[in-house]
């Protein structure tokens, strides 16, 4: 009996989690990561979202499913009545979290981010790791077009958020400094992370 319990609680959690990532393949269907390879968008929040399965202890499904959802308020025409009454407030307000305000410059978004990082909730810092260290990953193997000037400039930037992030989150700040180490070997560049 109490295997059938546990079944169901894992197929719960696997048919929520396919429910967001249905809805966020709906939603980006039509964009491609920046860079010359055409990469579908989605593979971006997946990618974020599997980062946070291997380097969190037993996630939630909410931070699972935002992490799926992250760039849908962001980056299509998502509004946040869809993500609340699919997904519940408190998917909504982590997706919130980690959403820039598009009508800000690019200069004003990456200040922002920088002095609001320190204020997100824990679950909304782990994504916005996650997000970064796959960005990076991202850039350095897809974004052939970009200058190596302007691939350090986004690591330093990414950089500057992560050190004003108060708890470290072990396993995923690792993985970060593991990627932007890897970041300067393929740059012939010294980034300098001291937290």
């Amino acid at each position: 009996m109490n295997n059938g319990i546990i079944n169901n609680i894992a197929q719960n959690y696997i048919i929520d989690i396919f429910g967001a990532l249905e809805f966020a393949s709906i939603k980006h269907r039509h964009q491609k990561r920046k860079g010359s390879a055409g990469i579908p968008y989605i593979n971006h929040p997946i990618e974020v979202a599997l980062l946070l399965l291997k380097r969190l202890q037993n996630p939630t499904k909410e931070i699972i499913i935002a992490a799926l959802l992250h760039d849908t308020l962001e980056d299509t025409d998502t509004v946040p009545d869809e993500i609340e009454k699919r997904f519940g407030n408190s998917v909504l307000n982590l997706v919130k979290e980690v959403t820039d305000n598009m009508k800000l410059s690019s200069r004003e978004r990456k200040n922002l981010q920088i002095l609001k990082a320190d204020t997100l909730s824990i679950d909304a810092q782990c994504i916005k790791i996650a997000d970064k260290t796959c960005n990076i990953r991202d850039i350095l193997t897809t974004r052939i077009n970009w200058t190596r000037r302007r691939k350090i400039a986004y690591i330093g930037w990414a950089i500057k958020v992560m050190t004003q992030i108060k708890d470290k989150h072990q396993g995923l700040i690792e993985e970060f400094k593991n990627t932007v180490e890897e970041a300067g070997t393929m740059l012939r560049y010294k980034f300098i992370i001291d937290f």
